[in-house]
């Protein structure tokens, strides 16, 4: 210290805190001193900047100092709301976090780290409510594949403002950028949480997919009359062996029967061609988009088929239609969109 070593009692707090600093610092130790204010660390480094050496019996007496003030803490706590929400991560609701997280200004350091997560159907709405400006700001920090897929899914007319507007975003500052950022995750904090992550008419169209047909058709028929916005999006949902023909690829359907017991596809197959027009036409869809070999093998033990029993043959077409459905989930075989098929 300024040459030579001053007297123990004479030691100023700051000195004493620069002497455990170094010593932490040469023993090894992770000092994190970022959570000081800009004036403490200001105050720190010069301190340590005036000072020289320190000798052994010094030392000690600040380190034990420094220890008994440690031993004499039975706990501490985070200091600030910003700290208290990091040790609560998790472990409250992300929507009591936003809410205090607002309340108390702060916000989140990388705010575009988030919005790199969402999905494309969550964020384009918020694009669509901004200005093309900001729209063309957020483009701009997402992968190059990302903001492809999500000018895909716009109208052109606005997808073309939106690429015009991208020149003008060379001018756009750091600090606004960090500010479109911080409004945006704003906006998805906003959104309370849902019960469910599927839309109405997904999860009813679940539940019919796995339905008796009569019970399906009767209910779709009720909806047309109370809700006939709905049960179009409940018909959409739906899949099954019934819209095998319009929805489902001929060139797939090797895959399918590869996927499937083939005592199960025989009997789907049966049953379905004695029922109704449209589940022959999707039994006879199948056989003839199958090689000619697997179709006539197909066709003899379909003839040698006794009655098969209601029950027993809905669960088969409807373990077809499952089938299917899971191999599009998994991305093997791609299915029409029902405004694609053929009238």
């Amino acid at each position: 210290m300024n040459g030579n070593s001053p007297a123990r009692q004479s030691l100023s707090l700051r000195q004493k805190a620069a002497i455990i600093v170094r010593y932490l610092l040469n023993e090894g130790a992770d000092v994190e001193l970022a959570a000081l204010s800009d004036e403490l660390q200001a105050e720190l480094t010069r301190q340590m900047g005036h000072m020289c050496h320190v000798d052994r019996e010094t030392l000690a007496q600040v380190v034990g100092e420094f220890a008994q003030e440690l031993e004499g803490i039975g706990l501490s706590f985070p200091r600030g709301i910003a700290a208290a929400l990091s040790d609560l991560d998790g472990r409250i609701s992300a929507q009591a976090a936003a809410h205090l997280r607002r309340s108390a200004g702060i916000h989140q350091d990388d705010p575009w780290s988030r919005i790199k997560g969402i999905d494309n159907d969550t964020l384009l709405p918020l694009i669509n409510a901004e200005s093309t400006e900001v729209g063309a700001v957020i483009l701009s920090k997402l992968d190059v594949a990302r903001a492809a897929n999500l000018l895909a899914m716009m109208p052109g007319a606005q997808a073309r403002r939106i690429t015009c507007a991208m020149s003008r975003t060379s001018a756009v500052t750091p600090d606004a950028v960090l500010r479109i950022g911080q409004s945006i995750v704003a906006q998805i904090d906003d959104v309370p949480p849902r019960a469910f992550s599927s839309p109405p008419a997904d999860r009813l169209g679940a539940i019919l997919n796995l339905s008796p047909s009569a019970t399906r058709d009767e209910l779709l028929s009720g909806l047309d009359d109370d809700d006939a916005e709905f049960a179009r999006n409940v018909r959409a949902a739906i899949f099954t062996f019934a819209s095998i023909p319009a929805r489902l690829g001929a060139r797939d359907v090797p895959i399918l029967a590869r996927e499937l017991d083939q005592g199960r596809l025989v009997t789907a197959l049966s049953f379905a061609s004695a029922a109704d027009a449209n589940a022959a036409e999707a039994a006879e869809f199948i056989l003839n988009a199958l090689p000619g070999r697997m179709a006539n093998t197909l066709r003899e033990e379909m003839d040698e088929t006794g009655t098969i029993r209601p029950d027993v043959g809905e669960e088969a077409m409807n373990t077809v239609a499952a089938t299917i459905r899971d191999l599009a989930t998994q991305g093997q075989i791609e299915l029409l969109d029902v405004d694609d098929t053929p009238t």
